[in-house]
């Protein structure tokens, strides 16, 4: 994990799909203090091929990555500590983080993520089992509960405390709720009221002045983004300029599509066009959200698997939009 500062946290979530090496540099690059790897399944780690082209890609980490927490998923407490010692061994991680929040049918359906909630011995007998198997900084991630009925974060923070783990990161909504509605503030300050370990706070952070609402109201040591740095990787520092009081600015159109283009290059020198281009898609529909035309650009690149091609439709923008950045 970073070293210890003297102002919140601001931490890159883990997210399928996203939160991959070339997004995490860029996050990095403009001012997250931490990144996260997507969600790695222990079970599927210890099973697969030996070097298994997707195991090699979803851990693989830049040169210029020196946070980068890696975020394991199970519910078997002998599986995860396996291949927690195994991770650790590949000496490339700053941390560990077990998750305890995802949502999705597919993970929780075979009793991990959210669903160690509904079933705190086995938690607790997970995050023992994983703090035994490494040295590193750990944390674990959580929701407000399974459902309202099943609202126990606070109780899953102690134990996660009780059992070594170094802070916990709370999403303020249940399961059930998936996305929907807010997230609860309440909830996160409760957890944050609970133990005496650092406390990230996650959910709805899509700008600067959310993150410092957040804070002020959670009275949590740090916030977590995730869907905030979707097609917005500027949102952290522009958090950064806002805890240190400095004017927030609003990044140009031209700026927006200049990062869309590298974003892009950096996953054809990484993954190959074919599959980087491919893979795109839903970044480009993120940073032209907004734009003017986005939809027709939106249509022409996902009618193309050539970079050149995207090239130019962003260059032909670029001539067409105000380079002036506003303040926020």
């Amino acid at each position: 994990m970073a070293p210890e500062l003297h102002r919140p946290l601001v931490v890159l979530a883990p997210m399928a799909g996203i939160s991959d090496r070339p997004f995490r540099v860029i996050c990095s690059e403009l001012g997250a203090d931490e990144t996260t790897t997507e969600m790695v399944s222990a079970q599927g780690f210890l099973t697969a091929l030996k070097n298994s082209l997707a195991y090699q890609y979803l851990l693989d980490v830049a040169p210029s990555e020196r946070h980068v927490i890696v975020q394991l998923f199970g519910h078997n407490p002998t599986w995860m500590a396996e291949a927690c010692r195994k991770l650790t061994a590949l000496g490339r991680f700053a941390g560990v983080d077990i998750n305890m929040g995802c949502p999705a049918q597919k993970v929780t359906g075979s009793g991990s993520g959210s669903a160690l909630m509904k079933d705190l011995p086995l938690a607790a007998q997970v995050i023992a089992a994983v703090r035994a198997s490494t040295a590193l900084p750990l944390s674990v991630k959580m929701r407000s509960g399974w459902d309202d009925e099943c609202r126990n974060a606070p109780e899953l923070a102690r134990i996660a405390q009780e059992e070594g783990a170094d802070r916990v990161i709370i999403h303020g909504r249940t399961r059930r709720q998936q996305y929907a509605g807010r997230a609860s503030v309440e909830d996160m300050a409760a957890v944050k009221a609970a133990v005496s370990i650092p406390v990230l706070a996650n959910g709805d952070v899509f700008s600067a002045q959310d993150a410092l609402d957040l804070l002020r109201q959670s009275g949590c040591d740090g916030v977590m983004v995730g869907r905030g740095a979707l097609g917005n990787p500027f949102v952290f520092e522009q958090i950064q300029a806002a805890l240190q009081s400095k004017p927030v600015m609003l990044p140009s159109p031209q700026r927006v599509l200049r990062m869309a283009l590298r974003h892009a290059d950096d996953m054809v020198r990484w993954k190959g066009e074919r599959s980087a281009m491919l893979e795109m898609r839903k970044h480009f529909s993120w940073y032209l959200k907004g734009l003017r035309g986005a939809t027709e650009l939106r249509r022409r690149i996902h009618q193309t698997e050539s970079l050149d091609v995207v090239r130019s439709l962003l260059e032909e923008r670029f001539a067409q939009e105000d380079v002036h950045e506003e303040e926020n």
